[in-house]
């Protein structure tokens, strides 16, 4: 069997509303391999790019050099992400993402460096790509080259999430953009199901959020709500027992473990 990795990267959904929407494109993952929650290292600032960086490279900011959203000053070339080990193995590596310091030099990024990679337009009144309508564009961009394209290891950011908790609060609001998330990863996960090769393949499935929010929204504070962060993944090797204790800075490891890196 070939073994292949996909990565969800669902930013700023709180593990509590996680547990209380409507999810079950995450819950089926879970059902067949674990979800657990996780707390943020202190080292690291519950933001996203610190977050994210480390969820890429496998260390915390005290070595990777990011505090915040300007990735400005980072030491990422010393820490290359998981895409990136797999690029250099021989593996074919592939993202999407809307926002841009994940993929594109915006805001000293990229955080990461696939073989091949797709950033959505920003629709007007977007100021981080992380929207409904930039998430659909990616979910529709992930769902097409991996249903066709030979791709060993993706990355597929969802961002609406976050935003929402931004803009609207962490109410009723947040939890259907939660359960619109979900809906993106079930769409990318029905065409890896339909891929010409996939009763020869085993996937392993990841999925992960960056960070929480404070009651209201928000976040970058040192709250368990913001600090509590979860990680959820399915396949060889992945159970409630062996993934118990996970953090953030495993996610590297449990990507390319799967291609004998």
């Amino acid at each position: 069997m070939t073994p292949k990795v996909v990565v969800f990267g669902i930013d700023g959904v709180r593990f509590d509303t996680l547990q209380q929407a409507h999810t079950p494109h995450l819950d089926g993952i879970a059902a067949t391999g674990f979800l657990t929650r996780t707390r943020i290292r202190d080292v690291n600032p519950t933001i996203s790019g610190p977050c994210w960086a480390t969820i890429a490279t496998g260390v915390h900011a005290d070595a990777h050099g990011i505090l915040g959203n300007d990735l400005t000053g980072n030491h990422l070339a010393d820490h290359p992400c998981f895409l990136a080990k797999a690029t250099a193995a021989g593996y074919r590596s592939y993202a999407a993402a809307g926002w841009l310091p994940l993929l594109t030099d915006a805001q000293g990024g990229p955080v990461f460096r696939p073989h091949s990679f797709y950033t959505p337009p920003r629709p007007p009144g977007s100021h981080t790509g992380g929207d409904a309508e930039s998430d659909q564009h990616t979910a529709d961009h992930a769902a097409h080259a991996l249903r066709g394209t030979d791709i060993d290891i993706a990355f597929v950011y969802i961002g609406q999430v976050d935003e929402t908790g931004h803009d609207h609060g962490t109410g009723p609001e947040y939890r259907k953009a939660v359960e619109a998330a979900d809906t993106c990863v079930g769409q990318v996960l029905d065409a890896i199901a339909s891929r010409p090769g996939y009763d020869t393949e085993t996937w392993t499935i990841l999925a992960v959020t960056d960070h929480g929010h404070r009651d209201g929204g928000g976040h970058g504070g040192d709250s368990d709500l913001e600090r509590t962060a979860w990680i959820a993944g399915s396949g060889p090797g992945l159970n409630p027992d062996t993934c118990a204790h996970v953090e953030h800075a495993d996610i590297h490891a449990l990507a390319l473990r799967p291609l004998g890196l």
